[in-house]
């Protein structure tokens, strides 16, 4: 799954951008916090914030195949990713690639919090090749990254490399 997070670009720009992701790769498109436009662009789904609209909410409104996923830090979070497909938790290490993030939480919390979620788990924030593993064994479903790969000499290896630390 490929993540567009383009917080800075107007919405009919960010349209045209996910329309061509969509039809030049073979995995899900899920657009960043904007349901309306991942819908416009033929997108698999949403990948909300804690302080976008409730992933219940967005439920009720949107096709039964669109996939909504949610971010959470804590605990107290959890209860916000009712009616989503997958939660993603973090960040679990320290992450430079997202100023607004929050302190890392470390795999001991991940694992609580993957045991609590409804959903399948994605790690999120400082996830490499060497900590996959671990994080598969604390509960993780999948992994999210940006660093890994964008900051890789080679980013297609780097990707199979990561996928096949994770195991899927």
């Amino acid at each position: 799954m490929i993540q567009l997070r383009l917080t800075d670009v107007d919405p009919r720009a960010l349209v045209a951008i996910a329309e061509k992701l969509v039809v030049s790769v073979s995995v899900p498109v899920i657009v960043h916090a904007r349901a309306d436009v991942a819908l416009a662009a033929g997108a698999a789904g949403v990948h909300l914030g804690i302080d976008d609209v409730p992933a219940v909410e967005l439920r009720r409104v949107m096709p039964p195949t669109f996939v909504i996923g949610a971010s959470v830090g804590n605990e107290a979070d959890l209860s916000y990713t009712r009616g989503a497909n997958y939660v993603g938790i973090g960040p679990v290490f320290g992450a430079g690639s997202k100023l607004d993030a929050s302190a890392a939480i470390g795999v001991t919390e991940f694992a609580r919090l993957a045991r609590l979620a409804a959903v399948p788990a994605i790690a999120i924030g400082g996830i490499e090749e060497s900590n996959c593993r671990q994080l598969r064994d604390a509960g993780a479903a999948g992994v999210a990254v940006i660093r890994a790969i964008f900051a890789a000499a080679d980013p297609e290896r780097a990707a199979l490399a990561l996928s096949s630390a994770i195991g899927s």
